[in-house]
């Protein structure tokens, strides 16, 4: 109660001092609530997806690295071939293996003005059960359209909207690359980062890329579908070994392809984001630490205001210990307020993100408690030194003071 009646008792000065521990722990919030809503998008992204499902593909994108030669680390890897896909397909472990790659193409509706933006992707039949969402019109592409590489195509939702606004789209003509393509069906992704990121996409048979729109196959994938009741090991396992002896690799040889589970996407996000978040740390830090110097500033400025009344406590029976503490509380409650409002202030961040951004910002539970616990030591840590020298008067010569 004391320490609050002094913060009142100077409001201006309390709020310059608490304004770097508003700004700090603002952003602590911010920056916790944006990571933790991605993440959580991603994890159930993965789980909708099938946790269980993995990619066979010429090299892990996750762990591609820059060089400076014109020859990377994977560029003697031979491309996955179709034969090595329905090879993978007919394992005991695996439900299905769909082929997949993206493409370059020109996309527009056939007027002549193309539609920018579009990623258009190759794949074979059944690759909803690698998705997540589900049709809204029309179908996906037979298997017989496939073999017979048939000009269809499947656009998503926003995409439909955008070609033919309320019209309906199927049966429609789009052009890719300057060739005619008919719609056959209108996929709506499920709600998460990822279908917030790409809304215009559209998938052609693989087939067709390959022979219509000189589609270019080496960095054709696999997505591996497990079977019901396999483990996802037991899946790679096969599918691994089945790879290798297609290639004739023998055992002491590197694996010249690579397997890819769904859970490294999280991985590398998680290396992405964890140099973010310490940037985003140690920017707040300055301000924390801004933010001290002024409790310092405050607390000895209120030591030397309130020298006499220390040496009437003193003179009454206070003890050295209870005068510390005494100030030391009033540091840590001077910390605590602008944690609270820097609090209020990062959440009320958070909500307009969620609200104005497809990022699901939400401030997790060990944000609020390391924020308040960050303040709490942060006053205690700055406010030693002034109520150190407030323990340390001598009562005789605080009473003289004026």
């Amino acid at each position: 109660v004391l320490a609050l009646d002094q913060l009142r008792a100077n409001k201006f000065r309390t709020a310059l001092t608490v304004l770097g521990i508003v700004v700090g722990v603002a952003t602590v919030m911010a920056m916790s609530a944006m990571v933790t809503g991605i993440r959580s998008d991603i994890l159930s992204g993965i789980e909708a997806a099938g946790p269980k499902n993995f990619i066979v593909a010429r090299f892990n994108w996750n762990e591609a690295r820059q060089v400076d030669d014109h020859s990377p680390p994977w560029g003697d890897n031979p491309p996955i071939a179709v034969a090595e896909a329905r090879a993978i397909a007919r394992l005991e472990k695996v439900r299905t293996a769909i082929i997949d790659f993206d493409l370059a193409a020109d996309f527009d509706a056939g007027k002549g003005e193309p539609v920018l933006d579009v990623q258009v992707s190759a794949d074979d039949s059944g690759w909803p059960q690698f998705s997540i969402g589900a049709f809204v019109a029309g179908h996906d592409f037979t298997p017989a359209e496939v073999r017979a590489s048939r000009p269809v195509v499947i656009i998503s939702k926003p995409l439909a909207h955008t070609l033919f606004g309320s019209l309906d789209p199927i049966g429609r003509q789009v052009r890719i690359n300057g060739r005619p393509f008919r719609v056959v069906g209108v996929y709506e992704v499920a709600e998460n980062i990822f279908g917030q990121i790409i809304k215009h996409f559209a998938v052609v048979p693989y087939t067709t890329a390959l022979k219509h729109l000189d589609a270019d196959d080496d960095f054709l994938a696999v997505l591996v579908v497990t079977a019901a009741g396999a483990r996802q090991q037991e899946a790679m396992d096969q599918a691994i070994t089945a790879m290798r002896t297609m290639r004739g690799l023998r055992p002491g040889e590197a694996n010249n392809f690579s397997v890819i589970r769904q859970e490294e996407m999280l991985r590398t996000f998680n290396r992405i984001t964890g140099v973010f978040f310490l940037v985003m740390i140690a920017l707040s830090s300055v301000a924390l630490m801004v933010g001290g110097v002024g409790v310092i500033a405050v607390m000895m400025i209120a030591v030397t205001e309130r020298t006499r009344e220390i040496g009437i406590r003193k003179a009454i029976g206070a003890t050295r210990h209870e005068i510390l503490w005494q100030f030391l509380v009033e540091a840590a409650t001077l910390t605590l307020v602008g944690a609270a409002l820097g609090m209020l202030l990062g959440g009320s961040g958070a909500f307009l993100i969620k609200a104005a951004t497809p990022v699901p910002a939400s401030v997790p539970l060990w944000a609020i408690a390391a924020a308040l616990m960050m303040a709490g030591i942060a006053g205690i840590a700055f406010g030693l030194w002034p109520a150190w020298r407030a323990a340390r008067m001598d009562p005789v010569v605080a009473l003289r003071y004026e």
